[in-house]
């Protein structure tokens, strides 16, 4: 159906064909301009009649088939291409055609192989309805049906049109016959086999023999009959594959060109069939399945499985049950058909109850419509109990294709029908009895009235002469519901003088109604006199004359064909042409996602916002709002997903800026109330709304565009109209903006201990599997989805398969009651809904609404149909929407408890076991997660009751709301100061340097152990300088202490990374928010994991890059952080300085030290304790301390984790009378600290107990939301810069802890961010207390005591700290501090060295092997103090140029080269003796590494290491197992030792061979585009910088010798060197991805062998590389270096 929709004149293009008068066919003429593509069939040279040419090329060349083996070695050549997802089936069939067309042109020269095509499509593609549309006769076989259903399907589930599975035509490979013998080896093969899997199913029959001449199948035990399709959709959960598969094989199938004709003929078969509704298709398709040969299962088998030595039945159960399925259908020729399951097994003709003699006029009146409507699709009948509606009911109960559900309640059995049809997208059927029992039904049907939702009502009634004479139960019904209506039907009594025809077509025209747009309700009243019951009434036959035709087959009497008319008047043009023009020339555009209804719209919508590329405002029940991610949250999403807008919209100054050029919103209604709001206010402005439905949704009067359109052809229309826009000013800014909400919304949310509504709101949806749907009640449950809803959660797909889908997430189909928005019958519709989509379905209300629908729990119990599904109630015991209104404000408690919240004391729980279902009930956050972790997965439903209350959910949710327009209004007034008008928001690294300085102290650090032989002690550490393209330059500092965990050296490492990475890449002004900003950008523009980054080298570069963009600004870091007006900013900025005593003298000697400070106007200090084995001495100091200073100074005491439980117990109790402000740390077991502060009463801050802190700090946090814990101490360089220490931060002032900010004896130029970054907190801190009504806190002193340390300053100057005596204490000013950093210029005298940049050589070597002469491509840099000597291996289509990051970190200890191997970047084959180019060189394994140890002998006469991966990794241990003499050790990365297995190994060989031809044939990107499509590359293609990587891989020019790479070397090919591990040597580390499944077993394996003969005491470490896959050094190369780093320094 299409649309858009502008009325017109019509003119059929065509003459209408004679109708046949016993089957009445109504044309129906949409008068609708539509722009329509040409019709995709014409594309085709279709041919006639190929019959016989179909048959025979579906089983085969001469009807030979393949054996196991031989269509194993087949399927395992397979190379499989992505295409992108399309907007419908007909788009997929086409996209596949053109690629098929594509390889058609440029046949590969194998003489076997096979392709694969997969692309995306809409789930609206139903693999039953295109089985059912397959033409009778076929002309293409084998063709069938799977279900994918696996709770016991019957053939009922598929009369309901919901059954997913898979369809299947035509067969590409086709093999049967007994089993091979089983071999000792076939479990070895099946390791590899399986490890390597592929997408391509094979399906077919155990356990039987075919007759292929004879088309007849037998039982035959050990026997087996299997086939791969040639086109196959296959139904996963939210998603749908279409493939298709191309093989051939000269010696044994067919060769290339007859394959690419098979698949011709079964294409043509499958694009003419193609149906978009074909509900009818079903049912007249099921009632031929009643001739088919039964068969129990059908088996669908990984066609990497086709080789195994035992196929048999029996066998497969055991290992695989999912394989078998006992639901399907499978036209193996014209004459046999095998199925299970699709029939009722005892109903030789369902036509037959049609033929009796039905026992009176009622009955056969009823039988008809209930027949009639199961024809049309509608099979779910919704039945009231009552006697005057008794023959529907028999009617409806007895149809064998109907299901049926009665409830007592005709409300909820109404809502019941609206949530069926909400799922499925048809009518369900409601039958009620007369009277009130039809009024009932008026809830339901003004919802589906307003939201659109078709419905059949069929109301029995009194006949005419009963009504209005007082007779029993007879009211008036005719027009009972009035315009919620779509039409209005009154039949006449049934009467055997009127044609049941009449009958029959008011049905079919009623159903046309109600399904047509704009869809809805439509009423037929049923008036019917006694007899009611099957009591015999004599009537006359003559009524049915005229129904033989309809009689003899499953189709409707009348079938309504809605037909659109492609227009080309002007009038048309002029209307889509204005709109298009205003799209395209839109400078500041939003796409707006409303409520969509259908699976297939929120495909077209990702679509549509994928190509546009506008900013999306997406409301909940969009289903876009929720949504599931395969890659990192922190990815920079090419879709910027505005999920936070209603809560930016809190901020005034946010919603005057968040202005529009042009508005596109897709479906009509919208949640946020703000949003609306907004809408409003951008304008006049354009403002396209489109919707499949002519209704008007305008309540603010503002549309100027109404486009009557299904969203699938407005996105077609639209991608094919306009380009996408690039421009990213704007864009960046509202990411920006929305980052903040979310990381405030989020932060805030989890960082409360208690259960809060919206912490609900964020959960329910983390914990929702994929596949499954949500239902959300009204009131406060949808919009606090709305509001607080996750926006990013983790796909638990299977990775490749989504990657493969090409799109960046996928939704979750959202329903609601949201047209009229009542709290009724939500129970009723939520379980209807989950009939209607199969799906496990989550219901989330609250306790009014569940009340409200009591009656829905009995519909709940019946368990009809369905999968269970989980009501989460939030009990606040009352309506509290009504506390978030004005009128809660205004109005007296005892009012509002009474006439709106209506609070009530009932009993859930009780409910739930009335009705005999399971209840769970909540309080906390950890009870909430049990409990919906178990509930979706467990096989029953299940209500779990939230506990809640309206006060306290009105107090969070307003402090949530402050807390949210605060930090708004804080990120626009960072990115407002940051962007000028017209400028841009990135600024472009011209590069990063950094120098090593050391500076004498004046004592030890007091991290330092102390040595009494130590005289002079020293701080070293690097200044970092970060230089912009205009000039600016920032500086950071990187000065590990003993507290870090990493060194000099390792610091040094990941610095000259960073240079190389860093150098020409961009920052931008979204960095100084901290929310997150700073990691992906490290992600998203470094391409490194942000935790990879060592935590003082994160601090050094966060400082540099932070203070570059003020640089740039000509301003402070603090200004960035926390701008200030103009007028503010001038004033002073004190940051109070606590000092430090480091406590190892005797308590006089500490006292005496304490009085000093005192002196010089420290009114903080913080004296280290447990210095000593026993706390008596630091006692006895504490106490002369304060009686020394006095009661007026601060005192803090640090024991580092030193002290035992029991020894800080003492010291607490010993001191409580010297007023300690806390001490930190004082116990060393980090769960002892809650304790000890119950115990002693002592206050507590937490220091290094922060420190380790890397994932869900929050969660990390929880426990210590204690009120003893007081306070937060952070060393930014210890827990990882500075958006790390903002986390913190936040938590800590959230709950009212403080936070102290603390040096890690980091220099002045240290100190002075350090000092900037307090002064931002402070302020922070004081504005929050201002928006919780706190009493100001006292000023906190920070620990930035350790300037005193320095003997010796960094910089040319000193940072100025001093005494203030206006405010009685020594502090410095942030603002002064921000001008020293900004000025900063190094002591000359204290640097040791300056980076310098490492020179890189480029050269050739000319190297003679195997009869060929090669000039190898060489790159090198560094040199080596100690003659060390690292050599890099790439991997197949990589360079040299991929370890170039790696070798500049490495280089600095090392001499590191790195080599392009042969056929690969700059390396090339000069000259190849006696033979012409068309034949290559011999490049086998020995070659290549004769080839790599001549290039070695040309570089040293040393001995090297050898880093190589993958391909490279094999070249490595070949190299160093076979000349030992020449290796130090090696480090292989994803490396593996080959196969054993002969046959595996044959198997490898011809995929590699197939792979190397295509590559050759059809160019790299062609082949890249398959070789990255392989589940190996998974996690590879979820790195930020996938794309750039693959378009590295397409420099190559000398494919020949590539492809000669890719098939000698193959590891098919090469010899085994599992034997020769056990004889090794040469020290070996072997690297591999923690997500390399398969690649970790083979390092495992490795490590057990390697030099098991020698007795090897140390064994071969294996490092898994966190956060990566296969292709560890581009995935997480900081990890790499470091690994590489501690086996280069093993020996040391």
């Amino acid at each position: 159906m299409n649309p858009f929709a502008i009325h017109s004149q019509i003119t059929l293009p065509f003459s209408l064909s004679p109708i046949q008068t016993h089957h009445k066919t109504i044309l129906t003429i949409t008068k609708r301009a539509i722009f329509l593509k040409p019709p995709c069939f014409n594309r085709f040279n279709y041919r006639q009649n190929p019959v016989s040419k179909v048959v025979r090329s579906s089983m085969g060349k001469d009807n030979n088939v393949l054996d196991g083996k031989e269509a194993a070695l087949l399927v395992n050549t397979c190379i499989t291409r992505n295409l992108p997802p399309v907007l419908s089936l007909e788009q997929g069939l086409d996209i596949i055609k053109d690629a098929v067309d594509e390889i058609k042109a440029n046949p590969p020269s194998c003489s076997s192989g096979m392709f694969r095509f997969q692309v995306a499509v809409p789930p609206s593609a139903k693999a039953l309805n295109w089985f059912c549309s397959q033409p009778e006769p076929s002309e293409v076989f084998p063709l069938f049906f799977v279900s994918n259903e696996n709770e016991n399907p019957t053939y009922k589930s598929l009369s309901l049109g919901r059954s997913r599975g898979v369809f299947g035509i035509g067969s590409a490979v086709n093999f049967r016959g007994p089993p091979p013998h089983a071999s000792e080896n076939g479990s070895a093969i099946q390791r590899y086999l399986r490890a390597e899997s592929t997408s391509s199913k094979a399906y077919g029959f155990l356990d039987v023999e075919f007759d292929t001449k004879m088309s007849t199948i037998k039982h035959q035990s050990g026997s087996f009959y299997l086939f791969i399709p040639q086109i196959e959709l296959d139904e996963v959960e939210d998603i749908s594959f279409l493939h298709a598969t191309l093989a051939w094989d000269d010696s044994s199938l067919c060769n290339f060109t007859e394959a690419v004709q098979k698949f011709e003929l079964a294409f043509d078969q499958a694009r003419h069939s193609c149906v978009n509704n074909s509900s009818q298709l079903i049912h007249s398709s099921l009632s031929k399945f009643n001739i088919a040969e039964e068969h129990t299962e059908m088996v669908r088998l990984n066609a990497l499985l086709l080789d195994r030595k035992n196929l048999e039945a029996r066998t497969l159960k055991l290992e695989d049950p999912s394989s078998f399925c006992n639901q399907f259908s499978a036209r193996l020729s014209p004459s046999l058909l095998i199925a299970n399951n699709m029939h009722q097994k005892d109903d030789t003709n369902k036509l037959d109850y049609l033929t009796k003699d039905f026992p009176n006029i009622n009955a056969l009146w009823a039988s008809l419509i209930v027949e009639e409507c199961t024809r049309l699709g509608l099979t779910y009948f919704c039945i009231a109990p009552g006697s005057r509606s008794s023959p529907l009911t028999i009617a409806a109960a007895s149809h064998p294709l109907t299901t049926c559900i009665a409830c007592i309640d005709e409300r909820s059995l109404a809502f019941h029908a609206l949530g069926f049809a909400k799922g499925s997208q048809k009518p369900a059927v409601i039958i009620t009895s007369s009277g009130t029992a039809v009024s009932n039904l008026f809830p339901a049907v003004v919802e589906a009235s307003q939201n659109f939702v078709p419905m059949v009502v069929l109301t029995a009634d009194r006949p005419p002469e009963l009504i209005d004479v007082g007779a029993n139960q007879a009211i008036n019904q005719v027009n009972h519901f009035g315009t919620f209506v779509r039409q209005f039907f009154s039949l006449p009594p049934p009467c055997d003088e009127i044609s049941a025809r009449m009958v029959l077509t008011t049905v079919d025209s009623a159903v046309s109604k109600a399904t047509s747009s704009p869809s809805g309700p439509i009423h037929i009243n049923c008036p019917f006199k006694e007899p009611l019951a099957y009591t015999p009434r004599d009537w006359n036959r003559k009524c049915l004359n005229g129904l033989d035709f309809w009689m003899s087959n499953a189709k409707p009497f009348t079938t309504y064909i809605p037909l659109q008319n492609s227009l080309t008047c002007n009038n048309t043009n002029g209307h889509m042409t204005e709109a298009l023009e205003l799209i395209r020339v839109a400078n500041n555009g939003i796409l707006v996602f409303g409520s969509i209804h259908k699976e297939d719209d929120m495909w077209a919508a990702l679509l549509l916002a994928k190509h546009l590329l506008w900013p999306v405002i997406v409301d909940v029940q969009s289903g876009l709002r929720l949504r599931k991610y395969l890659s990192s949250i922190l990815d920079r999403k090419d879709i910027l997903f505005v999920d936070q807008v209603d809560q930016l919209l809190l901020s005034d100054s946010v919603r005057d800026w968040m202005k529009a050029d042009v508005i596109i919103q897709i479906g009509s209604r919208i949640t946020g109330r703000r949003i609306s709001q907004m809408i409003e206010q951008c304008c006049p402005c354009p403002y396209i709304m489109v919707d499949n439905h002519p209704s008007r949704h305008d309540p603010s009067y503002i549309i100027t565009h109404r486009i009557h359109s299904s969203i699938s052809h407005f996105t077609e229309f639209l991608i094919k109209s306009c380009l996408p826009d690039l421009s990213n000013k704007r864009k960046e800014f509202i990411r920006g903006l929305d980052m903040t909400a979310a990381w405030e919304i989020s932060n805030f949310i989890n960082s409360e201990k208690s259960l809060t509504e919206p912490y609900v709101a964020r959960k329910i949806f983390e914990n929702i599997r994929c596949g499954s749907a949500l239902f959300f009640g009204n009131s406060m449950t949808v919009r606090d989805a709305d509001m607080y809803g996750s926006n990013w959660v983790q796909c638990t797909h299977n990775a490749s398969l989504m990657i493969s889908s090409g799109l960046p997430c996928h939704g979750v189909h959202v329903s609601g009651n949201r047209g009229a928005s009542g709290i009724d019958g939500l129970i009723s519709t939520a379980v209807g809904f989950a009939v209607g989509c199969n799906k496990r379905v989550l219901l989330v209300m609250g306790d009014v609404s569940f009340l409200h629908d009591t009656n829905g729990l009995a519909l709940l119990r019946q368990r009809t149909s369905r999968k269970p599904m989980v009501i989460l109630v939030v009990n606040n015991h009352g309506g509290a929407i009504f506390s978030q209104l004005p009128v809660a404000n205004t109005t007296d408690r005892s009012i509002l408890n009474q006439f709106f919240y209506t609070t009530h004391d009932v009993s859930i729980r009780h409910l739930c076991l009335a009705h005999g279902v399971k209840h769970v009930q909540v309080q906390t956050k950890t009870e909430l997660q049990d409990a919906l972790f178990a509930s979706q997965r467990e096989n029953a439903d299940c209500v779990v009751e939230v506990e809640s209350g309206i006060d306290t959910n009105v107090e969070f949710h307003s402090n949530l709301r402050n807390f949210t327009r605060q930090a708004s209004d804080h990120a626009l007034s960072i990115l407002s100061k940051l962007s000028v008008e017209d400028s841009t928001l990135h600024y472009k690294i011209s590069k990063m340097e950094y120098s090593l300085y050391r500076v004498k102290l004046n004592a030890p650090t007091t991290a330092a152990s102390r040595n009494s032989n130590t005289t002079t002690s020293y701080r070293e550490g690097f200044v970092i300088s970060l230089s912009l393209e205009d000039g600016s330059i920032g500086f950071g500092e990187v000065a590990p202490l003993e507290i870090h965990k990493e060194n000099l050296h390792d610091v040094e490492e990941q610095l000259r990374f960073l240079i190389h990475a860093m150098e020409g890449n961009t920052i931008d002004n979204s960095l100084p928010l901290l929310k997150s900003s700073i990691s992906s950008w490290i992600w998203n523009n470094l391409g490194i994991p942000p935790g990879s980054i060592l935590p003082s080298v994160r601090c050094g570069l966060e400082m540099a890059i932070l203070s570059a963009i003020a640089s740039t600004h000509g301003t402070t870091l603090l200004d960035i952080l926390h701008p200030q007006k103009d007028e503010i900013s001038k004033n002073p900025s004190p940051v109070q300085i606590c000092a430090l005593i480091d406590s190892y003298g005797t308590p006089m000697d500490t006292a005496f030290i304490a009085s000093n400070l005192v002196a010089e106007g420290f009114t903080a200090i913080k004296i280290k304790v447990a210095r000593r084995s026993e706390p008596d001495e630091d006692i006895a100091a504490i106490k002369e301390v304060r009686k020394k200073v006095g009661p007026h100074i601060v005192l803090r005491a640090d024991a580092n984790r030193k002290w035992t439980y029991d020894q800080a117990v003492k010291f607490a109790h010993s001191v409580k009378d010297c007023c300690l402000q806390y001490i930190e740390e004082p116990v060393n077991d980090e769960n002892d600290i809650v304790r000890f502060c119950e115990e002693t009463g002592l206050a507590v801050a937490l220091d290094e107990t922060i420190n380790c802190i890397r994932e869900n700090p929050l969660r990390f946090l929880e426990k210590y939301i204690h009120s003893g814990v007081t306070a937060i101490v952070i060393k930014p360089s210890v827990i990882g810069g500075f958006e790390n220490a903002a986390l913190v931060a936040r938590w800590a002032q959230q709950h009212g802890k403080t936070t102290v900010i603390s040096a890690a004896f980091e220099s002045a130029l240290g100190l002075s961010a350090y000092i900037q970054f307090a002064r931002h907190l402070d302020l922070q801190n004081c504005e929050m207390q201002k928006l919780t009504n706190k009493i100001s806190a006292p000023i906190t002193s920070h620990g930035f005591g350790t300037y005193k340390w320095f003997n010796e300053q960094v910089t040319e100057y000193s940072l100025n700290i001093r005494h203030n005596p206006n405010h009685n204490c020594v502090e410095a000013d942030a603002i002064e501090a921000g001008q020293f950093l900004q000025k900063c210029r190094l002591n000359p005298d204290i640097v040791v060295r300056a980076f310098l940049a490492d020179q890189v050589k480029e050269y050739q070597l000319a190297v003679d092997s195997g009869g060929a002469h090669y000039s190898i491509n060489v790159v090198e840099t560094g040199e080596s103090i100690d003659g060390t000597m690292v050599v890099f291996l790439h991997g197949f289509l990589g360079t040299g140029g991929d370890w170039m990051p790696i070798m500049k970190a490495a280089s600095i200890s090392a001499r590191c080269i790195a080599v392009d191997l042969p056929g690969h970047g700059g390396s090339k084959l000069k000259h190849h003796q006696g033979i012409d180019g068309s034949d290559r060189p011999d490049l086998s394994m020995d070659v290549v590494v004769d080839i790599v140890r001549k290039v070695l002998d040309n570089l040293t006469s040393e001995k090297v290491i050898l880093v190589g991966y993958s391909m490279g990794a094999r070249i490595a241990l070949y190299t160093a197992l076979k000349c030992s003499n020449k290796v130090e050790g090696a480090v292989i990365i994803s490396g593996s030792p080959g196969l054993v297995d002969e046959d595996s190994r044959e198997i490898r060989k011809a995929k590699d061979e197939f792979r190397a031809s295509t590559l050759v044939s059809n160019g790299l990107r062609f082949f890249t585009e398959a070789w990255y499509a392989e589940e190996l590359w998974a996690s590879l293609r979820g790195h930020p910088h996938f794309k750039q990587i693959v378009n590295n891989r397409l420099q190559h020019d000398d494919l020949l010798t590539l492809g000669k790479v890719l098939s000698d070397l193959s590891i098919g090919k090469q010899p085994s060197m599992w034997e020769d591990l056990k004889q090794c040597k040469v020290p070996l580390q072997l690297i591999v991805g923690e997500k390399d499944t398969k690649f970790k077993a083979i390092a495992r394996e490795m490590q057990t062998k390697i030099g098991h003969e020698n007795g090897i005491a140390n064994p071969t470490p294996v490092v898994e590389i966190p956060d990566s896959g296969h292709a560890v050094h581009l995935e997480n190369p900081l990890a790499v270096i470091a690994a590489i780093n501690q086996f280069i320094k093993r020996g040391n």
